[in-house]
């Protein structure tokens, strides 16, 4: 290799070396603020009470466990399970119905369809909490499962149906053409070939509608009690008429949000498959 290759061998890697830093410091200024605030939430949940209350934010302390202890003596565990059986019951209907209604309207044109689910989603959730509450209280449904997968279902559904739509438009249609060619029905096109090449975007609609329900705190803290209570409604214990536990509130915090980010990094592959070809136009 002459002088002249490997001087501009040299210059290249540098430049690579000097993108790649320049990219790490720009996303290190963009996220800056994000981590501050999560080190600020892990930092109080594991400080004792006159550390947090002292004026000057310390960045040295003396860690302590009091805050988990004080949070899973509440039975945060068993909110925990709570939690879990209404988000995944409330993604698994939404997803059974989600899919299909968004099908529809990225492929049969159905524009009432779309109208109805849009007002589901833009329409705040108080408006849809006194009817449920109401009509709950008449069947024996307050507090139980139940009641908040039923809830819940006013966020996934829209959710996931219009999430969905972009990836079923994305998708090449002469693919499904060939299949009626072949005397496929539409369900069996869209069970055997809509849904297997579309698997990334369901995995992240089916995260995000997973998410909004773990993170919804109106319609647990109005329709459950002591059996269904989900994390969110039971944080609130930790918010007294005279003072907050701070360092508890942060503990369920953050114990709230370990098993969303670990399902997050757990499907991370399917997530950014499933974002880029949603984001794509064929």
């Amino acid at each position: 290799m002459s002088v002249d290759q490997l001087a501009r061998s040299g210059m290249t890697a540098r430049r690579l070396l000097l993108r790649r830093f320049g990219f790490a410091l720009v996303l290190l200024v963009l996220m800056a603020p994000v981590l501050f605030v999560v080190y600020y939430a892990v930092s109080m949940s594991l400080k004792s009470r006159l550390d947090i209350i002292n004026p000057q934010f310390q960045w040295v302390f003396t860690p302590t466990l009091d805050n988990y202890r004080a949070a899973l003596e509440q039975d945060f565990l068993r909110f925990a399970l709570n939690s879990t059986v209404v988000a995944a019951g409330s993604v698994g209907i939404g997803l059974m119905v989600g899919l299909p209604a968004a099908y529809a309207i990225a492929r049969l044109r159905k524009a009432n369809l779309g109208t109805v689910i849009l007002a589901a989603r833009v329409t705040p959730g108080i408006a849809f909490l006194v009817p449920y509450f109401f009509i709950f209280s008449r069947v024996g449904w307050l507090d139980t499962w139940r009641a908040l997968v039923v809830t819940h279902l006013v966020i996934t559904i829209p959710l996931i149906t219009w999430l969905m739509i972009a990836f079923f438009e994305d998708l090449p249609i002469e693919l499904e053409e060939s299949a009626f060619v072949d005397g496929a029905t539409r369900i069996t096109t869209f069970v055997r070939i809509v849904l297997p090449l579309t698997k990334g975007g369901v995995a992240t609609v089916s995260l995000l509608a997973f998410i909004a329900s773990w993170n919804n705190f109106l319609f647990a803290l109005a329709l459950s009690g002591t059996n269904s209570a989900t994390l969110p409604a039971a944080a609130v214990r930790f918010i007294q008429y005279e003072t907050v536990n701070w360092g508890s509130l942060s503990a369920a915090a953050v114990i709230m949000a370990v098993p969303v980010v670990i399902v997050a990094l757990a499907m991370q592959r399917q997530l950014v498959s499933g974002l880029a070809m949603g984001s794509v136009k064929g």
